[in-house]
């Protein structure tokens, strides 16, 4: 697999460490005051990204790769928006990132299982016009707004 160069030095972000054989990055902890709203019952505050998701995204969607890798903590530490998705203790986070000019949308599961390992972690990533975002802001559950 090929690597990828994610890491933030300041904020210890992209540890990286192997779970069942699969390389885990460790981007850091949630604001579980912020991420409740997605469920009130999860077990940890530390969020991960697999190599699997990783790849996903860098294949499926190319154009958000690089901004998703090198904003992510940004995206997860100030959230301008969390959505409430289809998916069980699953939340759309949208963030604005002013340097890039473009709305991220990351699909964040928040782990309630008692499997050994789990994280809270994100699924994938892409861009989303602005157009998008008010659709999302006018038709979905809002579960948090920043203000």
């Amino acid at each position: 697999m090929e690597k990828h160069s994610i890491h933030r030095k300041e904020n210890n972000y992209f540890n990286v460490e192997q779970s069942q054989g699969e390389k885990v990055y460790k981007i850091g902890f949630l604001d579980m005051s912020v991420y409740k709203c997605i469920s009130k019952n999860y077990l940890t505050d530390e969020v991960i990204i697999t190599e699997k998701q990783l790849v996903h995204i860098k294949e499926r969607h190319p154009e958000a790769y690089k901004n998703t890798i090198s904003y992510i903590g940004h995206i997860l530490e100030q959230p301008d928006y969390i959505i409430k998705d289809k998916k069980p203790n699953t939340g759309l986070i949208i963030k604005q990132v002013t340097a890039y000019e473009k709305h991220m949308l990351l699909v964040l599961r928040i782990c309630t299982s008692c499997k050994e390992g789990n994280k809270n972690s994100v699924i994938t990533a892409w861009e989303i016009s602005e157009a998008r975002l008010r659709n999302y802001v006018k038709n979905r559950q809002i579960l948090y707004r920043r203000e």
